[in-house]
């Protein structure tokens, strides 16, 4: 409880001194970020874990949920999980692909102007929570709106890619290397959520 997160806990692979499949993958997110984010610099420790995160992404990009949806999710994730790191990286790279302001404040609460877009955030936020036990009106109240079968996969296998980005930087206390989340943090709509942001800010996960 009295931790402190101002360090990291596990050494960050140097860039200078990488080899083989890890050199390559740190090529491919300088291309992306124009540096290798403090996140990647820890996963390349374990080099299949790394290859797994970066293969699972890259998968899914090329399935049916666009990359502002996919970000959308990323959004909801990480404050549902609670994870700073991935809210202010996340928060980054929403903007970079121009969702706007609004768009990025309202994924973060699980919302979204576009109902089908609104029920997928919401979906995903129901499967972190409710660790997958989904009902089967959570399921109605998403295919209500168009949400198919082969979207409900993919939000489940994004909460996936998401949920490891997200434990890997509560595990390992990275450093957060993007713009400070809270510029990004809107107002909490519900007390239980403005409780928990008083647990983030009193060092609780």
């Amino acid at each position: 409880m009295g931790e402190s997160k101002s360090h990291g806990r596990i050494r960050p692979v140097d860039p200078e001194q990488s080899t083989g499949s890890v050199t390559r993958l740190f090529a491919e997110l300088r291309a992306k970020f124009a540096l290798v984010p403090n996140l990647f610099r820890v996963l390349a420790n374990a080099p299949v874990a790394f290859e797994a995160f970066m293969g699972l992404g890259a998968a899914l990009a090329g399935g049916t949920l666009d990359q502002k949806i996919r970000e959308q999710l990323a959004l909801t994730i990480a404050e549902t999980n609670l994870c700073p790191y991935c809210l202010s990286a996340h928060a980054a790279t929403a903007a970079k692909i121009g969702l706007t302001q609004l768009e990025i404040d309202d994924a973060i609460r699980a919302s979204a102007a576009d109902s089908r877009i609104d029920a997928i955030l919401k979906l995903a936020q129901s499967i972190v929570v409710q660790r997958g036990e989904l009902t089967d009106s959570d399921l109605s109240r998403a295919r209500a709106v168009g949400v198919t079968d082969s979207e409900i996969v993919e939000t489940v296998a994004n909460v996936a890619l998401n949920i490891f980005e997200n434990y890997m930087s509560h595990v390992a206390r990275v450093p957060v290397d993007f713009p400070d989340p809270q510029a990004h943090q809107p107002s909490a709509p519900k007390g239980e959520s403005n409780r928990r942001r008083r647990g983030r800010s009193n060092g609780h996960h």
